[in-house]
């Protein structure tokens, strides 16, 4: 049969009779022909059919995220409606950034989801020339953006907690940099951030103490390394083990407030009575905690379909 006959065979099987179609694939298999090579067909039509997703930490640790993995099930959810699959490009070991794999990933566009500003693997897909939404990662030029007001809502959970009567309050914050130092942030790290949440959630903090007339500087600020609950309770135990211990922490997300949660009963404290704690993100399990976390909604989903 002729090229074109063998190319309706696996493209465009409506214009073969079945007989002669299945008769193209017997012979291919007879050849080891296994078909149409999906690189080669993705050039001639210059499209891959993918969406490349670009996350700053390690692939274990996404799917271990609550939050992420909400907005990866909305990213995962258009693709699938418009018939493209999802290639998600994580930051692996800190510090280790390979722009080759953005620039040599065969995707239609990216969705640059909390990446640190001066993280290579963004100027590497920006420079692609590819369509690109953010989220969770503001301030690029025009490119859009999806995301929450941060600054607004953590000015609100901080009002929250004055409101209740508390003065000292501390803040338990996940990495403020691509090279988190780890332990109390001096006063000029918050400054520093890099990453575009937590310097508008610090912002958002400050803003809420100084309008309430207490002091920013007397304000404890724990960098933790990641998002983790483990760390969350570290950072605990080394705020709530002070002489002049906060009577309300503030948590940039639940995983990091449920650490808190589970730190104090350890130390002889109940909860609410002896420390409030407000978390971010409203994750399945902030309902199920005893008592239940305050915390500040994020629709994770609707940010990954957008």
């Amino acid at each position: 049969v002729s090229p074109a006959t063998v190319s309706n065979a696996y493209n465009r099987p409506d214009q073969l009779s079945p007989l002669l179609r299945e008769k193209v694939f017997e012979a291919a298999r007879g050849l080891g022909y296994a078909g149409p090579d999906p690189v080669a067909r993705s050039l001639r039509r210059r499209r891959a059919g993918a969406v490349g997703v670009l996350y700053s930490d390690r692939l274990s640790y996404a799917f271990a995220d609550p939050a992420a993995v909400g907005v990866f099930e909305g990213i995962s959810v258009a693709t699938e409606e418009a018939g493209l699959g999802m290639l998600l490009l994580p930051g692996s070991a800190r510090g280790a950034r390979d722009p080759e794999a953005v620039g040599n990933a065969v995707v239609d566009g990216f969705v640059i989801y909390c990446m640190a500003d001066n993280d290579p693997l963004v100027g590497a897909a920006l420079g692609r020339r590819l369509p690109v939404v953010l989220v969770d990662h503001p301030g690029v030029g025009d490119v859009p953006y999806v995301g929450i007001d941060d600054e607004g809502a953590a000015a609100a959970a901080a009002e929250h907690l004055i409101s209740l009567g508390h003065r000292r309050l501390g803040v338990i914050s996940f990495e403020l940099t691509r090279e988190p130092a780890g332990g109390l942030a001096d006063l000029s790290r918050p400054e520093r951030a890099t990453f575009g949440p937590s310097r508008a959630r610090l912002r958002g903090y400050a803003t809420a103490i100084k309008r309430a007339g207490l002091s920013v500087s007397g304000v404890p600020v724990f960098e933790c390394a990641g998002s983790t609950t483990e760390e969350g309770r570290v950072a605990a135990e080394v705020l709530l083990g002070t002489q002049n211990r906060p009577t309300a922490i503030l948590c940039m997300s639940d995983q990091l407030a449920f650490g808190v949660l589970r730190a104090a009963p350890g130390l002889g404290l109940s909860l609410p009575g002896d420390l409030s704690v407000v978390g971010f993100d409203d994750v399945p399990e902030a309902q199920r905690t005893d008592p239940p976390l305050t915390t500040v909604h994020q629709p994770h989903v609707d940010k990954g379909l957008l």
